[in-house]
């Protein structure tokens, strides 16, 4: 089966390394995103996918800016794509493109379908405290997420499961999922495929970096879930109080790990964002219901440390200091 790739992620990378383990897959060309400048220096920089299908000897690889315009179109057609396979590649694929291989256009997307479609099924998923979720391949239509579906596998979510531990995850078991699918559809094997439920179906935005400021005031288990869900991603963070910051810097502090703290009888009047106690493990900060122990954090300049450095080196007050909202 003659297979052509889209995608532009690390975990589309690994779709691609699972697709190219089997003999009957034949990877004819890879369509991926244009370099984007990157780092301190702004250099041109390719995405994870083409440096993956790059490493791997792929030499026939496209970057276009719109995938739908004539030119691409006519590459792809040049290619003779018995399928074309994808998975996040950030463009919207229009009709004539979807109709142009015999098998259509495969879709391997993050989630247990139909909840979670969109740009970010999997940060969804943990923070709104789910205890599974997997992948899913489908049949691409013109709609978002919205195909008939294939297969699904399913991924558990642990209680200490972050963002990006579970999209290394579900990268591994996408792929494998999307291979398979690809070689029972090449076999005529596949079994019926099921049409989703759209009355059961939920949306996720793309997520902006703002979307990660702490919000003190929501309650614990909220928050503790997003500093999960958001790591490494957008990032949670919040900002230092203003003794804290030095010349030049915003007072930015990442959050990387949290626990939640019973609430004390002398807390409960503090406003949300007091640091109510300093530990020895970490501060512990008053949210909406009850409080946070941040474990391990990265301070703007600093590299990342677990709290028991980071409260050893600022004489923070109980009570008296609060994290901040800018």
């Amino acid at each position: 089966m003659r297979v052509l790739f889209m995608g532009s992620s690390q975990a589309s990378a690994e779709c691609l390394r699972a697709i190219l383990r089997e003999r009957e897959l034949e990877v004819v060309g890879v369509v991926t995103q244009p370099d984007r400048p990157a780092g301190r220096g702004k250099t041109l920089t390719p995405c994870a996918l083409a440096q993956f299908a790059a490493e791997r000897g792929i030499s026939e690889i496209i970057k276009p800016e719109k995938v739908n315009e004539p030119e691409a179109l006519e590459w792809i057609r040049s290619k003779k794509p018995d399928v074309i396979a994808v998975v996040a590649f950030g463009q919207i694929l229009k009709q004539p493109l979807l109709d142009l291989p015999l098998f259509g256009c495969i879709n391997c997307h993050f989630s247990l379908l139909p909840k979670y479609r969109g740009a970010a099924p999997v940060v969804a998923a943990l923070a709104a405290g789910e205890r599974l979720t997997g992948v899913t391949v489908m049949h691409m239509g013109p709609g978002l997420d919205d195909g008939a579906i294939m297969l699904q596998s399913f991924e558990p979510i642990y209680p200490d499961t972050t963002g990006g531990q579970l999209m290394a995850d579900l990268s591994i078991s996408g792929g494998v999922a999307l291979a398979k699918a690809l070689k029972l559809l090449n076999r005529n094997a596949l079994p019926k495929e099921v049409e989703q439920d759209h009355e059961q179906a939920t949306y996720v935005k793309k997520l902006k970096k703002s979307d990660g400021l702490i919000d003190w005031d929501l309650p614990v288990i909220v928050t503790e879930r997003r500093i999960r869900a958001y790591n490494p991603w957008p990032g949670s963070f919040t900002f230092m109080p203003e003794r804290f910051r030095r010349k030049g810097n915003t007072g930015r502090l990442v959050v990387l790990k949290a626990k939640v703290v019973r609430l004390e009888d002398g807390w409960k009047a503090c406003a949300p964002g007091t640091i109510v106690k300093v530990d020895k493990a970490g501060p512990i900060v008053k949210c909406h219901d009850t409080a946070l122990q941040l474990l391990e954090l990265k301070p703007e300049g600093s590299s990342v440390m677990d709290g028991g450095s980071f409260v050893r080196g600022r004489q923070f007050v109980p009570f008296n200091d609060v994290f901040l909202n800018s």
